[in-house]
């Protein structure tokens, strides 16, 4: 198989295409990435030197290049997205451009080219806030940040493409993702390399807003497993059912670090922050899809990984990548 993965270096991106190369003999594997602030070719340095690895430096939103590495491809799996809430309240205009506009195009070049598989990489957030319950892929979508909206419109375009062209676009939506690679803005990552640094770590508002945490290197499994055997046209809710609040996972990432509730800064709640995601994974779950690790098994896992991997995070964070809203 060909297959072109846009934003391949970025957090779940690079995951992916590292799983791909290390789970396959015959898949070869264009790159395509932008690499803005969240994309790091540090973070694909294990495969830098794989001959099924090829990397391009380009943005998805060019029309002409998208359209050249697809008529290349069997496969499509489109990552690439702004994908920061926090960043997308300051400024939507760039979410749209990439997470809209830029699915378009991917989605275009596939279908002109009659690609059979395109996956496109989405969110739960698309479903907005759940009270009690879980979200099943047949839901409405209610996205509440210019983030979500962003990602929700690409769904609803992937299924109009479905519609209108009879081409079938297959769209997972996944929970809250950490491990290894992924940029110091997000919670885990955030923390924990405050931690380590001796800083306090910001915790939005009561920390009573709740998400469920599937492990990158899981996610990555289930996205291979639904490219490859998944039924086309289809959506596919990812999630490993480990819902935590802020405030209890906070706890959690303190008693593996060996710190107190003193080093938790509560500041001001970001606009519009849903209170609880939820999703039910049971169609991805009949596909033969199972997490591979326990929630404090990845999350001890993960925090090994940036005690051992300093030099990946620390000059993101010299550049700023701690920044959040209400904090630093």
């Amino acid at each position: 198989m060909r297959l072109l993965v846009t934003g391949g270096a970025g957090f779940i991106g690079s995951n992916f295409v590292r799983h791909v190369l290390q789970t396959t003999d015959d898949v070869h594997v264009t790159n395509l990435d932008a690499l803005t602030y969240a994309g790091n070719l540090a973070s694909l340095h294990d495969v830098a030197d794989d001959p099924r690895h090829r990397f391009v430096h380009g943005d998805v939103c060019d029309a002409g290049l998208v359209d050249a590495l697809t008529g290349q491809a069997d496969a499509v799996v489109h990552f690439a997205a702004e994908t920061h809430v926090d960043r997308s309240i300051d400024g939507p205009e760039v979410f749209l451009r990439t997470n809209v506009v830029g699915a378009g195009v991917v989605f275009d070049a596939a279908r002109r080219h009659g690609l059979e598989r395109v996956l496109h990489v989405s969110t739960d957030e698309v479903y907005g806030s759940i009270e009690v319950g879980a979200f099943t892929e047949g839901d409405p979508l209610a996205p509440n940040s210019p983030y979500a909206v962003s990602k929700a419109s690409a769904d609803l375009l992937a299924r109009a493409y479905a519609v209108t062209y009879d081409f079938p676009i297959t769209v997972t939506r996944t929970s809250n993702n950490f491990g290894p690679y992924q940029y110091p803005e997000k919670l885990i990552p955030l923390f924990v390399t405050n931690l380590l640094d001796g800083r306090r770590v910001p915790l939005y508002g009561d920390g009573r807003n709740v998400r469920d945490w599937t492990h990158v290197a899981d996610n990555a499994a289930a996205l291979w497993l639904v490219l490859t055997r998944g039924r086309r046209g289809e959506v596919y809710n990812v999630g490993a059912g480990n819902e935590l609040s802020n405030r209890e996972l906070t706890r959690r990432v303190l008693a593996h670090l060996d710190a107190g509730e003193d080093r938790i800064e509560h500041v001001p709640d970001r606009p519009g922050h849903d209170l609880r995601y939820a999703i039910d994974s049971s169609r991805v779950r009949a596909l033969g899809w199972r997490p591979a690790r326990s929630f404090d098994e990845a999350l001890a896992e993960t925090i090994h990984w940036y005690r051992h991997n300093e030099a990946w995070w620390r000059p993101l964070k010299q550049a700023g990548a701690s920044r959040r809203r209400g904090h630093g």
